[in-house]
């Protein structure tokens, strides 16, 4: 256990470095959802009120959970999100809370979304989302020191940003396009050499939903892009019985470089189950086939620990009917 300690501590500090270094290093900085489709509001204000009702989502995001590793990633949102204004205008909310090792971003987005019409069917929204993020670093709790200079004492910072996004829906598809955070800047200005810097993203994503009856498809895809990053990829199929029950798969080529390959990092097995007309269950299992999945020799006693790190993620949505007849229909994006 002290071994593992020492190489989780040593993973740390190569990640803080990686912030704080005066090399450019650039990669996702966004929250990442496996349940993106289910929980939009998360990275495009422009979602805000397409519901149509009263909508509030909480989901719980837990990596390498079955290894019990220390200082494992994990994520916690909320969203709340309505129509106002016979439906021509959505407000919502995101708060949420992510975690890694000694990093710790809690963050509040509040969202504004403009609605009209671009058919019988058809609704375009714009999107705008100012926010806030607290950036700490417990730096004090790294035991394993490069830096002295670096790792004297711990580091937080409110950041303020804003964002835009676009998105078209009807009853079968959906487009929307997104960036929700503009602004780029420094994150941490107290280091004169730092580098380390917001970087602006980019996410587009589209689905559509097939057949008639009890079996429906749904298929979906995002793709995500900030300037130095590879280009990531989502795409995903659920299958619906009754408008009740579904399963779907994704498959995902991220942004990082963990899997030391242009391949396919992860896939996703979904579940989601429509308990009432007003609430919604969803779980994801993601299996990660990158580096972290790979025993090497001189450091098997680390990969060993966290060989086969799943991604367990957790989705509860309850809506607010309004006394009206909308709760009844299904909603599908």
């Amino acid at each position: 256990m002290k071994h593992f300690h020492s190489a989780r501590n040593k993973a740390i500090v190569f990640a803080l470095l990686c912030l704080i270094s005066t090399t450019k290093i650039f990669a996702q900085q966004e929250v990442m959802y496996s349940q993106y489709m289910f929980n939009t509001l998360a990275i495009n204000p422009a979602y805000a009120g397409s519901r149509d009702v009263l909508s509030l989502t909480a989901l719980g995001r837990y990596q390498w959970l079955d290894r019990n590793v220390p200082g494992s990633p994990t994520t916690h949102s909320f969203s709340l999100d309505m129509p106002i204004k016979n439906e021509k205008m959505g407000i919502g909310l995101v708060a949420y809370n992510d975690a890694l090792g000694v990093a710790n971003n809690t963050g509040l987005n509040l969202a504004y979304a403009y609605r009209f019409k671009l058919g019988a069917k058809t609704t375009m929204s714009l999107g705008l989302q100012p926010t806030v993020t607290n950036v700490n670093l417990a730096l004090s709790q790294v035991t394993t020191l490069v830096d002295e200079n670096i790792f004297s004492a711990d580091r937080s910072r409110f950041m303020f940003n804003a964002g835009l996004g676009m998105f078209v829906s009807n009853d079968k598809s959906y487009f929307g396009f997104s960036v929700p955070q503009i602004i780029e800047q420094k994150i941490t200005p107290d280091i004169a050499t730092s580098t380390g810097k917001i970087k602006r993203h980019y996410f587009a994503m589209m689905g559509f939903v097939v057949g008639k009856g009890n079996f429906k498809i749904k298929p979906s895809t995002m793709l995500r892009y900030a300037a130095g990053s590879p280009l990531g990829v989502d795409g995903n199929i659920n299958f619906w019985y009754k408008d009740k029950i579904s399963l779907g798969v994704s498959g995902r080529k991220s942004q990082t470089v963990l899997s030391g390959q242009d391949n396919i990092d992860a896939v996703v097995g979904m579940f989601e189950l429509q308990l009432t007309p007003q609430l919604r269950l969803g779980y994801a299992y993601d299996y990660n086939n990158n580096r972290l999945n790979t025993k090497v020799g001189g450091t098997s006693a680390l990969y060993n620990k966290l060989t086969g790190t799943p991604t367990h993620e957790w989705l509860l949505r309850y809506e607010f009917g309004y006394g009206k007849s909308k709760i009844l229909t299904p909603r599908y994006f």
